[in-house]
């Protein structure tokens, strides 16, 4: 058996650690971003999601990123982070 090397396609040097933060003990009155990545069918995915979130007290802002293939621009990511208390990301095809 050979050995194989897997690279980081992000060229990380050392491993990011990050805490998690706290779950909100309810999504009532809470502004729930949803980033779609622009990858195909990804919206009617979100476009489900958002319908059960309103219905369950949250207000929801949709986002869309330019492309897939890239990180989300700064000034996207920024928006999102100053009008949202939680987010999701979601990816289908």
């Amino acid at each position: 058996m050979t050995n194989r090397v897997v690279l980081d396609p992000t060229s990380e040097r050392q491993l990011a650690t990050r805490e998690l933060l706290a779950r909100p003990k309810s999504i009532v009155d809470q502004t729930v971003g949803l980033l779609d990545i622009s990858k195909a069918r990804g919206d009617v995915f979100l476009t489900q999601l958002e319908s059960r979130l309103v219905a369950a007290g949250a207000k929801v802002l949709r986002f869309r990123k330019p492309t897939f293939t890239k990180p989300a621009p700064v000034d996207l990511r920024h928006e999102i982070a100053t009008k949202c208390t939680l987010v999701i990301e979601a990816l289908a095809d």
